[in-house]
């Protein structure tokens, strides 16, 4: 382990938690991971249909587990849930010294439920709880898309005792409702006599992609033809929603964790439901490549980091205390966003961005079902 590295400083100095956001079979069985988490400062996975996609499809690693299933006379999507489960499974294990070290507040690797599910709130659930039982790990988190339907299956499997990452946040208020709904589902729980300290949740609010859509619109604008004082004004905005929103994401979070509501059930052993930065990978080359990490570094948050920003922050992460500074240009911007000169409506931002979101987990997760099936067809015939 070295000190020097800035993850540890972010984590041993201002209690932010660094996850990664990558997971494979390479990863695991190649003791990459494990040193990732015993050398590198990791503290928990993030997978999604992205990455799987990319981890299986024209993976030979995975072979002889397809050629298993399909002489076991399995379906595509049970071929698929059973070689993602047994890699969750394994992830599980390396990240429970990780778990058992910090008490349950890390260590959890996350599996999302199949994302043609956004819209479909019993159907969410009853994914959520099989996967968290067929799993069988106290240290899986399962995903649920934060979509008005996918709200009321958080605070199901909450309260069935399941541990969940609520993804695809993108606005203030879609954090809100997501921190109430864990909240009521632990209430329910707490009804019901069980025991909620073992829970675990964590929401995770999207950076980057925020920028890059609302920067699109900001040079829209610039291209229309606008004075100089309204293009410096479109300029000096540029790159600066994401980080904002963040941080009066984190305001209301403290908020709602300082009210009594949550206090009697902290009473009874709740956990608080942290904040998650996601989407953390800086996609505009002009922005400094840990921008999201630097300005977001604070106390009871994780941030999920790509391999790529991993290595880019252990190198030249400079951390500090920063989630609440500037807070009066943080609600500024957002202000200004809606500007007669400037003229962004952030709420339809948001909703775009997340139907958006469900397109970008649908299509490679349609893509490895096929390329799924594809390979159990050329495999059946060797």
């Amino acid at each position: 382990m070295t000190t020097t590295n800035p993850i540890y400083s972010i984590e041993q100095d201002y209690g932010q938690s660094i996850w990664m956001d990558n997971l494979s079979r390479d990863l695991i069985e190649s003791g990459k991971l494990k040193d990732l988490v015993e050398n590198q400062g990791v503290q928990g996975i993030t997978s999604n249909p992205a990455i799987f996609q990319k981890a299986i499809a024209g993976n030979e690693v995975y072979d002889a587990d397809i050629e298993k299933g399909i002489k076991a006379g399995k379906s595509t999507t049970e071929i698929y849930e059973t070689l993602v489960f047994e890699d969750i499974r394994n992830a599980c294990d390396i990240l429970k010294s990780v778990y058992d070290q910090t008490n349950g507040l890390d260590g959890y690797v996350s599996l999302e439920v199949p994302p043609h599910l956004a819209r479909n709130t019993d159907d969410t659930i009853q994914a959520a709880i099989r996967y968290f039982n067929e799993i069988g790990r106290d240290n899986v988190m399962i995903k649920i898309p934060g979509t008005p339907e996918g709200l009321p299956a958080v605070e199901a499997a909450i309260a069935a005792g399941v541990n969940v990452n609520v993804t695809l946040l993108f606005s203030v208020q879609s954090y809100i409702d997501t921190a109430w709904a864990y909240i009521r589902g632990l209430e329910k729980r707490v009804e019901a006599g069980e025991d909620i300290s073992k829970i675990a949740s964590v929401a995770s609010f999207f950076l980057s992609r925020i920028d890059s859509k609302v920067d699109d619109r900001l040079d829209a604008r610039l291209q229309e033809g606008v004075s100089e004082d309204v293009a410096s004004k479109l300029i000096s905005l540029k790159g600066k929603t994401a980080i904002a929103n963040a941080k009066i994401a984190y305001q209301k979070y403290k908020e709602i964790y300082g009210s009594d509501r949550w206090q009697k059930l902290q009473e009874k052993g709740a956990n608080i439901q942290r904040l998650l930065w996601a989407s953390t990978s800086t996609k505009n080359p002009d922005y400094s490549d840990v921008m999201y990490i630097d300005e977001l570094v604070g106390a009871n948050t994780v941030n999920t980091l790509p391999p790529a920003t991993i290595e880019a922050c252990a190198d030249h992460c400079h951390p500090g205390n920063r989630i609440e500074t500037d807070l009066e240009t943080a609600y500024r911007t957002i202000e200004t966003l809606g500007d007669n000169d400037v003229n962004i409506n952030l709420d339809q931002v948001m909703d775009e961005l997340l139907e958006e979101g469900i397109e970008k987990f649908v299509k490679p997760f349609d893509s490895l079902m096929s390329s799924l099936e594809d390979k159990a067809k050329q495999l059946a015939t060797v």
